[in-house]
């Protein structure tokens, strides 16, 4: 998830540095909405996703708490110095206690052993050779991503855009991509856990790693929240946050409809941006057939998957 997220702190602390605090905040807020809807909901379309009992009780109500916290925080239109230190700590302090959690020794007891300890082992198998493949993997990853979300956003500046938007929509996709990438290709190995922790371990360190330094790197000035980005697009975030418990909680998998269901919230938050920024006639339509339809269909799809399942041998 870190290794996955390092475009989003490379983008957002660099857009704090050249005075667009807009697209940083857009691109970790945009990204986490990306992040659930689009990343895990793709990744349950290709196969279902079973979810473990340590994501239930650990994970997911962290990426909640987080949310949470960033909203409350937001509140003033700014994330000052010292907000963005205290997200910094709690990043500090929830690594640490993933790395104790890891090294304990009920956790060793549950790894499987080699399948062939005999078998000659390759170049990349080797301790050294891993650190310098995860090194130089994650500048290609920091350089790509910046390259393209350097041409996006004069692209999309060329129509006009502003930054919160550009933040929210393209930069957060481009450096969204190795997740989505990452959890695909855990999906297609059989590694679900792994493509659903990837998520959430993003989704956390966007919060508390890229805002907290990004807010830290500002300085006295802080880190300016758009008014738009607050009054909406924070609550989407968390919305999708909270739309992980209920299938969660139950302990079961990620069904391909809930995935597919997932995709198409995506699509529709996307819509409703596009037609606000160029202030669409269809806005007041799209809006109240929104409110009036999918807003009760939401509520009846919780309702759904708080039921019990027996979860796929």
């Amino acid at each position: 998830a870190v290794g996955t997220s390092a475009p989003e702190l490379a983008v957002s602390v660099g857009a704090v540095l050249n005075g667009q605090t807009d697209i940083a905040m857009g691109n970790v807020v945009g990204s986490n909405i990306l992040n659930v809807l689009l990343i895990l909901g793709v990744s349950a379309l290709i196969a279902p996703l079973v979810v473990d009992r340590q994501i239930v009780r650990q994970e997911v109500p962290v990426m909640i708490g987080a949310s949470v916290l960033l909203l409350v925080l937001a509140q003033d239109g700014r994330l000052t110095m010292a907000e963005g230190g205290l997200l910094t700590v709690l990043l500090v302090a929830y690594g640490s206690f993933l790395v104790l959690q890891a090294r304990a020794p009920s956790a060793q007891t549950t790894r499987p052993e080699p399948a062939s300890p005999a078998a000659e082992p390759r170049w990349d198998d080797r301790r050294l050779a891993q650190m310098v493949l995860i090194v130089v993997g994650l500048g290609l990853l920091v350089l790509g991503s910046h390259g393209l979300v350097q041409g996006a956003v004069a692209i999309a500046r060329s129509f006009g855009m502003s930054e919160a938007v550009i933040g929210l929509t393209i930069v957060a996709a481009g450096t969204s991509t190795p997740e989505l990438a990452a959890s695909i290709a855990a999906v297609l190995r059989g590694q679900r856990d792994m493509a659903v922790g990837n998520v959430l371990g993003s989704c956390i360190f966007n919060i508390l790693g890229c805002l907290g330094i990004s807010a830290v790197v500002a300085g006295a000035a802080g880190l300016d929240v758009a008014a738009s980005i607050l009054n909406f697009d924070i609550w989407v975030m968390l919305a999708a946050a909270l739309a992980c418990l209920p299938v969660f909680i139950t302990g079961r998998e990620i069904a391909r409809w809930e995935g597919g269901l997932f995709v198409g919230y995506l699509a529709a938050y996307l819509a409703y941006l596009v037609l606000e920024h160029r202030a669409h006639d269809a806005l007041p339509v799209f809006s109240t057939t929104m409110m009036s339809f999918v807003g009760p269909l939401t509520l009846v799809t919780l309702v759904v998957m708080m039921l019990p399942r027996p979860a796929r041998a």
